[in-house]
């Protein structure tokens, strides 16, 4: 029987549904009865039906038994029977297909690996995969080494620098050194105000400010403490007045920033003009400047080196409590040292108690002007020091430092 015929139905010009396409009964004329069925009961009596294949053969059941008759085997299909792995997670293992085909011997001996099958096929290269190299690793980062927080050769540089200016105007013109007392006054000044309006929107008059606070410590030369006061109350009424010129909003605080700036910078330097007044008046700055300068550095050394306890992490999380110990230790040596060599009448002692105090004031100099640029949100007051920010960076622990030593001195060994 033609496999084509199987199932399909009847086409034109076949006599019976399994009758042979070739024979029947002959085709009645044009307009003639049909006689009857299209094959006829003896034909279909002595024609046996083909029997029906099933498509798959069925695997177990009574003819598995010795009989053998339905039991998938051949070279195809191997004797043994599939594992219970094989249809692991709904999908033969690696071991039955290769891209999604039969491979030419269907049932090897050795398995696919089974990272053939993680992008949905097999390449040919990994039938004898060559073990892939070792991705390189990135270097283990460099040990990172305390940072100082500036540059410090060009903090070294300067400082130098303005060491060199302030020692031979001190001891060769005491009025040249006045003269840049006062610059550093109305530099401070400047920094001071214009971080204010920038962060805050205070407008502290300059104007008056400036000429006031240069005019502060000329007096405070001349005429001592007495004229530092005159010219301190004098230079707030500039102020008050100054800035009645403008709009009254915000009047209040501009002109409290205004006297708070007076008081702050060219009053707090005037007692280091009232310290040049003595006959030994320069090297009482120069201790002045000496032990300010040793407390920062000896708080800085220690600190770096061996700090862990923070002093003030609110205000400046930079500082240690070990840094305040060196600040001390260094200034009560240094001030025992300068109070015996430099000082006129000066005893060891004396510089102890001078040291210790010049550490603690350095230290709330320092503190407070953090306190300030905290609250306006900088980390400098300036950039006009490479390595140091501003000028008032430089003079936040000296302007507080400045009446204690004074003050000191004239206890110690007098006005002179």
């Amino acid at each position: 029987m033609n496999d084509s015929s199987w199932g399909a139905p009847p086409s034109a010009g076949q006599a019976g549904y399994w009758g042979p396409a070739d024979s029947g009964p002959a085709q009645p004329a044009p307009g003639a009865v049909p006689a009857g069925p299209a094959y006829d009961a003896p034909e279909a009596q002595q024609t046996r039906p083909m029997p029906i294949v099933p498509d798959v053969l069925a695997y177990g059941g009574d003819q598995d038994d010795d009989r053998g008759a339905a039991r998938l085997s051949g070279p195809s299909f191997p004797s043994e029977p599939f594992p219970n792995e094989a249809l692991h997670n709904g999908t033969f293992r690696n071991d039955t297909f290769r891209n999604d085909t039969f491979q030419d011997e269907a049932f090897p001996n050795e398995p696919f690996p089974n990272e053939a099958f993680q992008t949905g096929g097999l390449p040919a290269e990994t039938q004898n995969p060559e073990p892939m190299p070792d991705a390189p690793q990135p270097p283990p980062p460099a040990p990172q080494k305390k940072s100082a927080g500036r540059d410090l050769s060009a903090a070294i540089g300067v400082g130098v620098g303005l060491g060199v200016v302030i020692i031979a105007s001190l001891f060769i013109v005491k009025s040249v050194f006045i003269g840049v007392i006062a610059v550093a006054v109305v530099v401070g000044l400047w920094e001071l105000t214009s971080r204010l309006q920038e962060r805050k929107g205070i407008k502290a008059p300059l104007v008056p400010l400036a000429v006031g606070g240069a005019a502060m410590v000329v007096a405070g030369y001349v005429r001592g403490a007495e004229g530092a006061w005159v010219a301190m109350a004098l230079t707030a009424l500039a102020v008050l007045v100054w800035r009645m010129t403008e709009p009254p909003e915000g009047y209040l605080k501009d002109v409290t920033a205004g006297v708070f700036a007076a008081f702050y910078v060219p009053f707090l330097a005037t007692f280091v003009a009232m310290m040049l007044t003595a006959d030994d008046g320069p090297w009482r700055v120069l201790t002045f400047l000496l032990l300010t300068v040793v407390s920062d550095t000896g708080a800085y050394a220690v600190g770096w080196r061996f700090g862990k306890n923070r002093l003030a992490p609110r205000i400046s999380p930079g500082k240690t409590r070990e840094g305040l110990l060196g600040a001390v230790l260094f200034a009560m040596v240094a001030g025992a040292l300068c109070m015996h060599f430099l000082i006129d009448d000066g005893v060891w002692w004396q510089g102890l108690l001078l040291g210790l105090a010049v550490a603690a004031s350095a230290t709330l100099g320092d503190l407070g002007e953090s306190m300030i640029k905290r609250d306006l949100g900088i980390k400098d007051m300036g950039t006009l020091l490479p390595g140091h920010g501003g000028i008032m960076d430089r003079l936040d622990s000296l302007l507080p430092t400045a009446p204690v030593v004074w003050l000191l001195m004239v206890v110690f060994v007098g006005g002179g």
